[in-house]
């Protein structure tokens, strides 16, 4: 069996794959080794050549009409069939809802391990990859190190910055994979009511927790976020327990890092603290002095939301018109 080598990066999110190889080019960079990107799908051959001016050495190219929609069975057997012939050194997989479960499987599949949700990587002086990971609800980061190969971890979205486009050139292989049958047929999908904006790119977010009394008070933050540019989000609870919404920002829901981020009726327990640790500055309303949230907070107002968030909507609009 030969040596396994070359760092790969895959997401089914295009964009995802693209800030992926912004990181993985630093390692394979480090490692004197070339940087794959696995571009899987059906029509997206088009996109192989923007990968490599993106930092990829290689493209490995499977486009099949099977492929259109994300099915877990078949997506794992081609990335399966890919690591069994070319033995990667290392696989930086997206952590989405579909990339976490697929990179389980395929770990399992080559009886090697996979270090999920990844917020940075580095290698030692012996070219093991170091994947670190918020852990204990964000009270602690923990180092993994692999002892076995390939070398598989999984990275959210916005955690690396992709790189600038360049005039460079590499290689596109096109491979005609076998397919594996998917267990499941999907019969009809429905997209979720989300806002069109993508709450992971506001530079300013306006974001509600319990201490929002109705769902339709969220209109509140949004006068507010209409003032200031900005994109209205959410605590766990608002989405999980009342039912209200079907997004967060928390360790579990969306990480984001606005220029400003204003928690409004939020108490600020660690899991939320943890999707918002790279806010630039962030901003507390609470009406208990003892919440949680003024702990990290930059500027803390102790008062009710109701009275204060109108009073500032009032007093921004007097600014800027």
């Amino acid at each position: 069996m030969g040596e396994n080598k070359d760092v790969w990066v895959f997401s089914e999110k295009y964009d995802l794959t693209l800030e992926i190889i912004g990181k993985g080019r630093e390692i394979a960079n480090t490692l004197h080794t070339e940087l794959a990107a696995v571009l899987v799908g059906s029509g997206v051959e088009k996109k192989a050549d923007e990968l490599i001016k993106y930092g990829a050495d290689r493209v490995y190219l499977v486009d099949h009409p099977a492929l259109e929609h994300f099915q877990s069975e078949a997506y794992l057997s081609v990335l399966h069939s890919l690591a069994i012939k070319y033995k990667p050194d290392i696989l930086l997989i997206g952590s989405t809802k579909n990339g976490k479960p697929l990179a389980a499987r395929l770990a399992t599949r080559l009886e090697t391990g996979c270090i999920p949700d990844c917020t940075e990587l580095s290698v030692d002086e012996k070219g093991r990859l170091i994947g670190e990971r918020i852990t204990y609800g964000g009270n602690a980061v923990a180092k993994i190190i692999f002892r076995s190969k390939p070398q598989i971890a999984t990275i959210p979205a916005r955690v690396f910055k992709k790189l600038k486009l360049q005039d460079r050139n590499g290689e596109v292989i096109k491979l005609d994979v076998k397919i594996e049958e998917p267990k499941t047929e999907v019969v009809e999908t429905k997209p979720l009511e989300t806002s069109s904006i993508n709450i992971e790119e506001a530079n300013v977010i306006i974001s509600c927790g319990r201490g929002l009394e109705k769902k339709e008070d969220k209109a509140l933050l949004e006068q507010l976020a209409n003032i200031v540019n900005g994109q209205v989000g959410n605590s766990r609870p608002l989405a999980e327990d009342r039912k209200w919404f079907t997004e967060w920002v928390g360790l579990s829901g969306h990480k984001v890092k606005p220029k400003l981020y204003i928690a409004c009726g939020i108490s600020g327990v660690i899991q939320h603290v943890a999707g918002i640790r790279d806010a630039k500055i962030i901003v507390a309303i609470n009406s208990d002095p003892e919440a949680p949230i003024f702990e990290v907070a930059d500027y803390g107002v102790v008062g009710d939301l109701y009275e204060i968030l109108p009073a500032l909507t009032e007093a921004l609009k007097k600014r800027f018109q």
